[in-house]
């Protein structure tokens, strides 16, 4: 899961209910001093919030965008069923779908991370008219790697049968030893833990499923006139990069890496991967 470096929005920004046709989502909503160059709309991936991409508003409202990140149906702030039917795949494109056109800013730089990379592709297959661009973050052509896979159905018979504190106190022991950072900050800690506990299981057990089964839909994607980026870090424990590469060639899109991060450079390199966002939206015209 992504950490955040912070919690705290910078002075430009404010939290809000974006309300939808759809339902209302929790949301983040950074605005520039002056009139927008553009609206992205940043999707967070498998267990993460809009809290992920908190450390890319001030920089990217500095460079003129307004951005809106969200917490999807059922993710920590943003309530869901308890159904996992809510969760299909083409129910969350949906969501993306209204709240693109929630934001009432004409088309929109769609970036998903990860997990949320799979479902902002579904959404701009299903109307690409609404956005300006697409970018996916940490997130590969098909289903994830067999190490994941194995690990997520873990999660998921976990799931079924533990509740949700039971559940993360196992997965604290599963984490690599790298993992137990005693620089994280006590408050970054308990909020990893109350947005776990907030996430309502069939959302994680039904997105799990589609992480496991997702198909190459890269011929799909390469056929919509849309300006496309793929950005990493140098390592993913998720998908390798070498598919991410491939996935950048056979897209014909713009590619990224973002030296010395791993799965989330969003909340790893703030500074750099905002610069590289912004460079692209702005090449968009």
């Amino acid at each position: 899961m992504s950490k955040p470096p912070t919690l705290t929005l910078p002075p430009c920004a404010r939290a809000r209910r974006l309300v939808t046709e759809r339902g209302e989502f929790a949301a983040h909503d950074a605005r520039p001093d002056g009139p927008p160059a553009g609206t992205a709309l940043l999707v967070p991936g498998f267990t993460g919030s809009k809290e992920d991409f908190i450390a890319l508003l001030e920089p990217l409202a500095a460079a003129g965008f307004r951005v809106v990140a969200l917490d999807s149906r059922g993710q920590h702030e943003t309530p869901g069923p308890r159904d996992e039917s809510a969760y299909a795949k083409g129910e969350l494109a949906e969501d993306v779908l209204a709240q693109a056109r929630a934001l009432d800013a004409g088309p929109v730089h769609l970036l998903g991370h990860s997990f949320g990379g799979l479902v902002a592709r579904a959404a701009v297959l299903r109307a690409p008219a609404l956005f300006r661009s697409l970018t996916v973050m940490s997130s590969g052509p098909a289903a994830i790697c067999a190490a994941q896979q194995a690990r997520v159905r873990m999660l998921i018979d976990a799931l079924g049968t533990l509740d949700m504190q039971a559940v993360w106190l196992a997965m604290r022991e599963l984490d690599p030893p790298e993992a137990e950072d005693a620089a994280t900050p006590p408050e970054i800690g308990a909020f990893l833990h109350r947005r776990w506990m907030n996430t309502v299981p069939q959302q994680l057990t039904a997105t799990g499923r589609q992480m496991l089964t997702e198909p190459d839909r890269v011929a799909e994607l390469a056929a919509v006139p849309l300006p496309k980026h793929v950005v990493s870090g140098t390592v993913d424990y998720v998908w390798p990069v070498s598919e991410m590469d491939s996935m950048a060639g056979r897209l014909g899109a713009r590619r990224t890496v973002v030296a010395g991060t791993e799965h989330s450079p969003n909340a790893e390199r703030p500074a750099e991967t905002a610069a590289a966002l912004a460079e692209f939206w702005h090449s968009t015209g």
